[in-house]
């Protein structure tokens, strides 16, 4: 006996595969971020008190944080980081995208993977790495300067620090930007390079007249990425502590902050607050960044 598969018995497998393909990755969301996130938001509106136990308070949590003057000096020294680990970063990873689309390096495998083989090592790695090239009493810079009878530099001082730890940040994510970079650059037609040598273009006025205009909205993309890796800032001050700790205090970033609030302090309702204010902060600056660069480019950018 033949069995006839009608309309809607087919319409309900084929819409019903989608969501069964999604599940694992939806079950695992869910679990490890969403609910996370929801008991976090559930603990920033208690307060812990000695006689009441926990209290419901609202948003005293976040109010607080507004007028916390070591919240505020944390997001001071995350935009002084920001000013000079973006700028920096976009150009060294333009840079060397720019010269790998040229015929001008021969081994370009070798010049790729010397850019790319930093973002390799773990964070953790790189950042001990040049804790070490940065000590002062024993750190082959400070061992040169010694030998020349110098005073050997403090890349670990209160003026600084910033662009130290900017450097090592640098060091280690050139190599995902210029990846993304180098990939929109490929996908430029080849004719234009024909027809801007036939007008006697240069490489550096075929780059920045042609080149960098087309991949706009990749270097916008690019900065985006940037912004939001500044402002989760915690690693790099984190373990350089240990060689700083006059310098680099329990409140150098909001997350470190918020972190020493939540396992030293154990002040988790608070410190659910200060992240829900850097997470709000992240958004807001996202997305005005996104609009901004979407006006310039004509709504190019979505």
């Amino acid at each position: 006996m033949t069995t006839i598969v009608g309309p809607r018995h087919r319409l309900g497998r084929t819409t019903l595969a989608p969501y069964l393909f999604i599940l694992p990755f939806a079950s695992l969301f869910a679990f490890f971020v969403l609910a996370p996130m929801l008991y976090a938001a559930q603990l920033s509106l208690f307060r812990q008190t000695i006689v009441g136990g926990n209290r419901f308070v609202w948003f005293d949590n976040y109010a607080r944080a507004l007028v916390d003057p070591d919240f505020w000096d944390g997001v001071s020294n995350m935009l002084l980081f920001g000013a000079i680990f973006i700028p920096t970063l976009i150009a060294f990873a333009l840079a060397a995208a720019l010269i790998l689309d040229t015929d001008v390096i021969r081994r370009k495998s070798l010049f790729r993977i010397g850019i790319f083989l930093p973002y390799a090592i773990p964070a953790v790695i790189s950042t001990l790495l040049w804790g070490y090239l940065y000590g002062r009493n024993y750190g082959p810079v400070a061992q040169i300067a010694k030998a020349l009878d110098l005073r050997p530099p403090n890349f670990l001082s209160d003026g600084m620090i910033l662009p130290s730890l900017a450097n090592v940040a640098i060091w280690q994510s050139t190599g995902y930007y210029f990846v993304i970079l180098y990939a929109a650059l490929q996908s430029i037609p080849t004719d234009l390079a024909d027809a801007a040598a036939i007008d006697g273009a240069n490489r550096w006025t075929y780059a920045w007249h042609v080149k960098i205009p087309i991949i706009a909205p990749t270097i916008s993309i690019v900065l985006v990425f940037a912004v939001i890796g500044t402002l989760q800032l915690f690693n790099e001050p984190y373990l350089l502590r240990i060689a700083a700790p006059d310098v680099i205090n329990v409140h150098f970033t909001p997350n470190i902050y918020a972190y020493g609030l939540a396992f030293i302090n154990h002040q988790y309702n608070y410190s659910a607050a200060i992240s829900f204010a850097i997470g709000a902060l992240v958004a807001i600056l996202s997305y005005l960044l996104i609009w901004s660069v979407s006006r310039r480019s004509g709504g190019k950018l979505s």
